[in-house]
């Protein structure tokens, strides 16, 4: 039966999701970024991160827990603000992107003909563009910022989404429930949003954690290059701004950030792994 009780499915692999040791820690793990970006966004944490608490370049210590950068400001404070500006840019590519490539996946294959062509000539056209140099032009024409990283982000990530759910979309129309809608006159809204939709849907969520990841991996490396966040601290930024100082051994701003940005991407990397297989268990083993 493909018409699936989605709250039924989606339970049974919440539970399925933290019953492993790994699991359970990479999702409070995850819970607890959330927490601190959203905490930072209200400015319960870190909202003096440019202000000198300290002496320049401490080590670790117990009034500092994270040390103090080349002016004397806490490293933990832009730490928390670089959590803050990757869990955002992750959140709002992420869902721009889906979006877009589920919106245009599924248009392109339920109508196919000239709809069809014209999707997969502009995906194919994005696609063949190497996707740093896309975002480095994206980025120089229209400024630094944080919107532009979004903006440069989601038009470089719907691709891959495009492409897999209009994949989907023309295995799935050919079906036997599909015709069977077809032939008791249902509209092509509703076999798109009740018959189609939900068979899609775990495809979709497995991208979104995708994007997610390489969202902010994007966002560091555009920020390590002077060209992304301005402002307020980043990851990048932190990263960029931490290499001269390992001449003189002060590696801790580089190495908490560094820390800070490989836990968020491997936890992300080992729930969407996860829920790829309690979501579509062919794929299990491979």
């Amino acid at each position: 039966m493909y018409k699936r009780n989605l709250l039924h499915q989606f339970g049974c692999s919440a539970k399925a999701l933290i019953s492993k040791k790994l699991n359970l820690f990479c999702f409070v793990t995850l819970l607890g970024y959330v927490v601190v970006a959203l905490s930072t966004k209200v400015g319960w944490l870190g909202a003096n991160w440019h202000i000198q608490v300290g002496d320049a370049c401490q080590l670790p210590n117990r009034l500092h827990y994270f040390g103090t950068d080349i002016l004397g400001r806490s490293v933990l404070a832009k730490v928390l603000h670089g959590t803050e500006v990757a869990m955002s840019v992750g959140c709002i590519v992420a869902l721009g992107a889906v979006l877009m490539g589920a919106i245009l996946g599924i248009v392109a294959g339920y109508f196919g003909g000239m709809v069809d062509t014209c999707v997969v000539w502009l995906y194919t056209v994005v696609t063949a563009i190497p996707t740093i140099i896309l975002l480095m032009v994206i980025a120089l024409v229209l400024g630094k910022g944080m919107q532009t990283i979004c903006i440069a982000l989601v038009a470089t990530e719907w691709t891959e989404t495009c492409r897999l759910i209009r994949g989907e979309v023309i295995r799935h129309k050919s079906r036997e429930y599909i015709q069977a809608a077809s032939a008791i006159g249902a509209s092509s809204a509703r076999k798109i949003f009740v018959h189609l939709l939900p068979n899609i849907l775990p495809l979709t969520i497995y991208q979104f954690s995708l994007v997610f990841q390489t969202s902010i991996k994007h966002e560091v490396i555009l920020s390590y290059l002077g060209i992304g966040i301005q402002n307020k601290p980043s990851w990048g930024i932190m990263i960029n701004d931490a290499k001269t100082g390992l001449l003189r051994g002060i590696w801790w701003e580089l190495f908490f950030s560094t820390i800070a940005m490989f836990l968020l991407v491997f936890v992300f990397n080992i729930l969407a792994d996860t829920l790829r297989d309690l979501l579509d268990p062919k794929l299990k083993g491979r």
